[in-house]
């Protein structure tokens, strides 16, 4: 039987970073079973500063409240919204037919010249409107994804991995930051009837580490079918298991199916704003099956696809 949480369990990222062995070991312990469980934790000591998230997040508003027309400029079919603005209700969720009420942007890995894995990314693409969002988005960007690192060597242990497992499969990973604007609607009857503000699912990627959101509406859905709140301190990032992770491990750590339901209908004018990372590692990393993670009583549930295989399939079942 899994254990059932009522609310999501907090870390402290310099246990493992800088605590005693014991320390580390406990967080090592209390990251897995979070992760096999329930898939979410609440962490803080992350790295990234009230400051720079303020500055982030005014950036981010600052954006979208432009023109559609003018955030229409920073749109590019050709990269399949892996770049740049994607418009109001341009994705939906694996299963569902009606889109999302929301938009986004999407900040990507630098170009790395004396990487030629990172060739195949497309260029990133940033407002001339709103310099701070390159600023700041790549700053966060960064930061993410330095905590991400920590955070998987802390899985790679738990595994029964070397430590240092994930590192050259993430290092300069295909990630995404994602501002996220669950915009107003302040007439009901111009949405479909059963569109909310990201219906139920999972994540991609390896990990997610997703920065405060500016009001509540997030939801996981627990083993035993019932939906809990997600709520973290202003200090903290909620981090959760992607569907790359769980594959890799044989579904011992849980992509676990989360949503972000709507307001009351007298509240549906208030706006939403989160800033999600997704962490990528790099398109060739193998997703098959880690040994580890396979026995008798748990046989190999997936095929074996390589990461950049997997996200093109899975772009496909949300729209791009």
């Amino acid at each position: 039987m899994p254990l059932l949480y009522n609310k999501i369990p907090s870390l402290d990222l310099t246990q493992f970073t800088s605590g005693s062995e014991k320390q580390k070991s406990d967080f090592v312990e209390k990251l897995g079973k979070a992760w096999t469980n329930i898939g979410f934790v609440a962490l803080k000591n992350h790295g990234l500063s009230e400051d720079d998230r303020q500055h982030l997040y005014n950036a981010v508003e600052q954006f979208f409240a432009l023109p559609d027309e003018i955030k229409m400029k920073y749109e590019d079919p050709d990269v399949q919204g892996q770049r740049g603005y994607i418009g109001k209700m341009k994705e939906h969720a694996k299963g569902f037919d009606s889109p999302d009420l929301k938009e986004f942007y999407h900040i990507g890995q630098v170009l790395d010249p004396k990487d030629p894995d990172t060739a195949a990314y497309p260029p990133n693409i940033f407002p001339e409107e709103v310099t701070e969002l390159s600023v700041y988005g790549m700053k966060a960007f960064h930061t993410l994804e330095k905590a991400g690192v920590k955070l998987l060597r802390a899985a790679a242990l738990f595994l029964g991995l070397e430590e240092s497992y994930f590192d050259n499969k993430v290092k300069n990973g295909n990630s995404i930051l994602r501002p996220i604007h669950y915009f107003p609607v302040k007439d009901p009857a111009s949405v479909p009837k059963d569109a909310v503000r990201a219906a139920e699912h999972t994540d991609i990627n390896l990990i997610t580490l997703l920065m405060g959101a500016s009001a509540d509406g997030l939801q996981v859905l627990r083993r035993d079918g019932v939906w809990i709140p997600i709520t973290a301190l202003p200090e903290q990032v909620v981090v959760n298991v992607g569907d790359m992770l769980s594959r890799l491990t044989n579904n011992k750590l849980k992509s676990t199916v989360h949503r972000v339901i709507n307001p009351p209908p007298d509240q549906m004018h208030i706006p939403r704003y989160s800033i999600p990372f997704f962490m990528h590692p790099k398109s060739n990393m193998d997703l098959s099956c880690l040994p580890e993670c396979i026995d008798e009583i748990h046989p190999k549930q997936f095929e074996n696809i390589t990461a950049g295989e997997y996200l093109i399939q899975r772009l496909k079942e949300i729209g791009f």
